[in-house]
């Protein structure tokens, strides 16, 4: 089979390289064309030298095309990967850091909350060019498969003002299926399951093992889990309150919902430590930083290791690559897609993406109506889905008061601050962001008067955070260098938790 695919955002090494795997070991994509493109021309020619390598060791003849030119990389293509972090690390910096002076505690800040939305402020603008580009260069109805967050927001930025078919693929449904099965005692395959919610906040509404529904005899399992739980408290609180499980890690929820975070004293009352992921502030930040760290002074080890092997048991859970296949060669595939509503949760707007079952096979993706969530899950969800749209349409048109609003209705910012305090996060977070907000640059001169007048809300400008923990150094993580390489390479940085201590 011949067809072309691009990676936007290539230099993302922990996605870029295990998707190429994750594609290349389907047997018929031998002989596709793939395009690597990146604004950073540094990590773009270290994650092409080390996919090229893969590529040769496996004896395949496939020549990456890498460049910095976006719409030559995506000339002709027919299915895009998209995996980009607009701003980097230095953005996301500030996402966390300038809401913590107001008392936001984020885990990680990339999907909803303060950081959550400034991300989406930043990414929709540059989407918006990218399906541009899509538009005028790739190949008639190109698929844009998109891994990028805030990715509900992103999805929908793409798929209505964009005009370019977009799919959000996300791996936390695989992540909690993987716990299910856990409690249980069972292994995943044997535990079947339907879930069905927006985002991060998609819920197992079904859970079935050879016929028997367990969905009542979850929470019990997980209470007397001995490492779940302890590392999962929101997310069981949440299984105790409403009765379903939720697909997002316990440090992710705990940041969507306005009562876990909302005061510093409490937060280590619903988190734990022993790994990022189930609450650190910043967390998600810290390990990045490490990765990125990591990968960029390790690189020449790195081409020194075996390489990637594109076969069946290596590949990753990763939806991408499946759906693919599933398109070009007929085999049927199911998994959950992050998709335009229109009606498959009837007591959710059909406008929101939502995340659903979705069988791929060579007559397309096909998403089965779902019908309505139970009342509290809609609940829950409809109150997200008001901060999308909010951030989306903010994003798109460059409207302040929208994404004021946006801030306001957020669950853990209106928890925290009060309607002047969010005035000025936002001020401070459109001034010190603003080489990446294009579309706002009305409404950061008027935000730059205001915060240089003075008489400001005081705030906590050293204030670390609940649960923070410090950067590693290289010379920490040359400790472990196969937990620092398992950082740096995996796109679910919280794929392998450590214990609870």
């Amino acid at each position: 089979m011949a067809f072309k695919v691009a990676f936007i955002g290539a230099g993302s090494i922990g996605f870029t390289r295990g998707l190429l795997r994750d594609l290349l070991a389907v047997p018929e994509f031998d002989q596709i064309e793939v395009a690597f493109t990146d604004i950073n021309p540094h990590n773009l020619d270290m994650v092409t030298k080390l996919c090229q390598r893969d590529i040769n060791e496996n004896g395949l003849a496939i020549q990456i095309q890498a460049t910095t030119d976006r719409r030559a990389a995506l000339k002709d293509a027919k299915y895009i990967f998209c995996v980009i972090r607009q701003g980097g690390l230095e953005a996301f910096a500030k996402d966390v850091d300038i809401p913590l002076k107001y008392g936001v505690d984020q885990c990680v800040g990339d999907t909803l909350s303060a950081g959550g939305i400034m991300y989406g402020q930043r990414g929709i603008a540059e989407m918006l060019q990218i399906c541009k580009d899509i538009r005028e260069v790739a190949a008639a109805g190109a698929l844009l498969l998109n891994y990028a967050n805030p990715m509900a927001m992103m999805t929908w930025a793409c798929n209505k003002y964009g005009q370019v078919r977009t799919i959000g693929l996300c791996h936390g449904v695989q992540g909690g299926h993987h716990q299910i099965a856990e409690v249980f005692g069972l292994k995943k395959a044997e535990v079947d399951i339907i879930c069905a919610g927006i985002n991060h906040q998609t819920w197992y509404i079904q859970i079935r093992h050879k016929g028997e529904d367990l969905t009542d005899k979850l929470l019990a399992a997980f209470e007397q889990h001995t490492d779940f739980s302890r590392t999962e408290k929101v997310r069981i609180d949440m299984l105790r309150r409403f009765g379903y499980y939720s697909t997002e890690s316990n440090g992710h929820l705990s940041e969507y919902v306005p009562w876990y975070r909302k005061r510093p004293e409490e937060i280590n009352d619903w988190i734990d430590l022993g790994s990022w992921i189930n609450g650190e502030t910043g967390g998600y930040l810290r390990v990045c930083i490490e990765g990125r760290n990591w990968f960029d002074t390790d690189f020449p080890n790195w081409m020194q290791e075996p390489a990637n092997r594109f076969t069946a048991d290596k590949r990753s859970e990763e939806h991408g690559s499946y759906i693919i296949e599933g398109l070009e060669t007929g085999r049927v595939y199911r998994g959950h897609f992050n998709v335009i509503n229109n009606g498959t949760i009837t007591n959710l707007p059909d406008d929101a993406i939502v995340e659903v079952p979705g069988f791929v096979d060579a007559n397309g993706i096909n998403i089965p109506r779902v019908g309505e969530l139970p009342l509290g899950l809609a609940a829950v969800c409809n109150v997200s889905i008001s901060v999308q749209r909010l951030a989306v349409e903010a994003a798109v048109r460059g409207d302040d008061k929208l994404l004021r609003q946006a801030f306001m209705m957020d669950p853990l910012v209106g928890a925290v601050c009060n309607p002047n305090e969010i005035w000025q996060l936002v001020d401070e977070m459109l001034v010190e962001e603003a080489e990446w907000l294009p579309q706002y640059n009305v409404a950061i001169t008027e935000a730059k008067a205001r915060l240089a007048i003075g008489h400001l809300i005081p705030t906590r400008s050293e204030y670390q955070g609940a649960a923070r923990l410090k950067v590693k150094t290289i010379e920490e993580m040359q400790l472990d260098r196969e937990a620092a390489n398992k950082n740096a390479g995996e796109a679910d940085k919280g794929k392998d938790r450590e214990k609870a201590r």
